[in-house]
C-alpha cells in the first residue's frame, strides 16, 4: 500500500450560527464551492486537477445540505465536471472521516488525489431539523437509552468526578488560547476569508469568541440540562437507570463550557507521492492511521478515549510518541476525560483552543482540527500529532499525522 499524504488544508473563519452571523445569508452550496476552490487554486490545480473524487460530511443531511451536497459543490465550484462527489455522515467526526475515507481510498490505489472535508450551516440547517431515529424513534430511543449529548456530558463528569469549577477553568482556558492565537497569526495559513457576489469580504476572523470570558462570568451561568434533566421530560431517570450505581447526576455543563454553535467549512487536500510531484506540491504530513470505533450510546461522548487508544495500536505508538492533540471541545467534561484517561500534558492538548471558544461547525469540525493541528506542528516543530472526536449516538474517531 502506497503512502498517503496531507498536501494543504484551509477553512473559513467560524460564524455564530444565528439570525444575526456572519455567514447566515451564505448557504451551505455556496460556502462548500468557495472552499473548494480556493483548495484547487492555492494549488495550482487548474478544475481541480488530478482529483479523482470530492468526499464531504455534514451531520444534518436535509434541506440545502440534502442529496449529494458534495456532487451539488463540485458542480457549483469551478472544479472539471468529470470530479464526482461523496457525502457521508459521521455526525460530529463527519470532516475527519472524509479525511479518513480519502487517505484510505489512497492508500489502496483508487486514485492519486482526493479533497475531502465538510460544512455545517447551523444558523440555516437547525441540529436535530433530520428527525434521527436514534431520538424521536421510541424502539431505538428506549433500547438505547437515549439522552440529550449535554445530558451525556454531564454523565461523564458525574462518573469521572470532574467539578463545575474545573470545567469552567478550561473553558476560559480554551477563550484565552484563541484570542492569543487569532492575535499571533497562528491560523493565518490555513483561515481564508469568505466574500460576497462583490468581492467584498463577509468574515475573515473567527466570530463566535469571547475573550473577555472569565470564572465570574462563567459562573452566573445557569446549568443548561439540569431542567430537561430533572423535570421535564427527566432524562436523568433515563441516564440513572442505565448507570444505577450513581445517585444523582451532577448538572455542570452551560453554553459557556459546551461548543458553539456556528456555521463553517474546511477542506483537506490529500494524495499520494506522484500526485505531488506531478503538480509540484511537496506534501506536509503523512496519515499515518486513523481509525473509528462504537461506545456506548446512552453516555455517547467519550469516544475519543478507546479511539485514541485503537488508533495508537494500529500505529504501533504509545501515547507518549504523540507531541500534540486536537480532542474537539463539544463539551468541557470530553476533554478533561481525555486528559485525565492519558495523564496527558493540558498544555499539549488543544493549545490554540478549541470549540468552546471558536465553534463546532459538526460536519466541518473534523477537518479544522486536522488543519489546525498540522499547523500547529509546523509552528512548533512537532513531528507527531493526533486528532479525535466524540460522536453522537455513541462514537469516536481519530488520526494520527506525522510530518515528512
Amino acid at each position: 500500500m502506497t503512502d498517503a499524504y496531507i498536501y494543504d488544508a484551509i477553512r473559513t473563519p467560524r460564524g455564530k450560527g444565528r439570525k444575526d452571523g456572519s455567514l447566515h445569508e451564505v448557504t451551505s452550496l455556496r460556502l462548500s464551492a468557495l472552499v473548494l476552490d480556493a483548495l484547487s487554486e492555492r494549488n495550482g490545480l487548474d478544475g481541480g486537477a488530478g482529483i479523482e473524487d470530492v468526499i464531504w460530511g455534514n451531520a444534518t443531511q436535509v434541506g440545502e445540505q440534502g442529496g449529494c451536497l458534495a456532487r451539488s459543490a463540485v458542480l457549483a465550484s469551478d472544479l472539471d465536471e468529470r470530479i464526482p462527489g461523496l457525502s457521508i455522515n459521521r455526525f460530529c467526526a463527519s470532516g475527519l472521516e472524509a479525511v479518513n475515507l480519502a487517505a484510505n481510498q489512497v492508500r489502496a490505489g483508487a486514485g492519486r488525489a482526493y479533497i475531502a472535508g465538510g460544512v455545517e450551516m447551523m444558523g440555516r440547517v437547525a441540529m436535530g431539523s433530520d428527525g434521527a431515529a436514534i431520538a424521536v424513534d421510541p424502539s431505538l430511543a428506549m433500547k438505547s437509552y437515549f439522552v440529550p449529548q449535554g445530558i451525556s456530558a454531564d454523565i461523564i463528569a458525574t462518573e469521572h468526578g470532574f467539578t463545575r469549577d474545573q470545567a469552567d477553568a478550561l473553558a476560559v482556558e480554551s477563550q484565552q488560547r484563541a484570542a492569543q492565537s487569532w492575535d499571533e497569526g497562528r491560523f493565518d495559513r490555513s483561515v481564508i476569508a469568505v466574500k460576497d457576489v462583490n468581492g467584498l469580504t463577509i468574515l475573515e476572523r473567527d466570530e463566535y469568541m469571547r475573550p473577555e470570558t472569565d470564572m465570574q462570568t462563567l459562573g452566573a451561568l445557569k446549568p443548561s440540562f439540569k431542567e430537561m434533566g430533572e423535570v421535564m421530560p427527566g432524562f436523568d431517570r433515563v441516564a440513572l437507570m442505565k448507570y444505577p450505581h450513581l445517585e444523582r447526576i451532577d448538572h455542570i455543563h452551560h453554553a459557556g463550557n459546551s461548543s458553539g454553535i456556528v456555521d463553517g467549512a474546511a477542506a483537506v487536500l490529500v494524495g499520494n507521492a506522484e500526485f505531488g510531484q506531478a503538480h509540484g506540491l511537496k506534501p506536509r504530513a503523512r496519515i499515518r492511521a486513523s481509525c473509528k470505533i462504537g461506545t456506548d450510546p446512552t453516555i455517547m461522548l467519550t469516544g475519543p478515549v478507546p479511539a485514541t487508544e485503537k488508533v495508537l495500536a494500529e500505529a504501533g505508538m504509545q501515547f507518549s510518541d504523540i507531541d500534540l492533540c486536537e480532542v474537539n471541545e463539544a463539551f468541557a467534561a470530553v476533554v478533561l476525560r481525555f486528559i485525565q484517561a492519558f495523564e496527558a500534558d493540558p498544555g499539549r492538548v488543544n493549545p490554540n483552543g478549541g470549540a468552546i471558544a471558536l465553534g463546532h461547525p459538526l460536519g466541518a469540525t473534523g477537518a479544522i482540527i486536522l488543519g489546525t493541528l498540522l499547523d500547529e506542528m509546523e509552528r512548533t516543530d512537532r513531528e507527531t500529532g493526533l486528532a479525535t472526536l466524540c460522536v453522537a449516538s455513541g462514537m469516536g474517531a481519530a488520526t494520527i499525522i506525522e510530518r515528512v
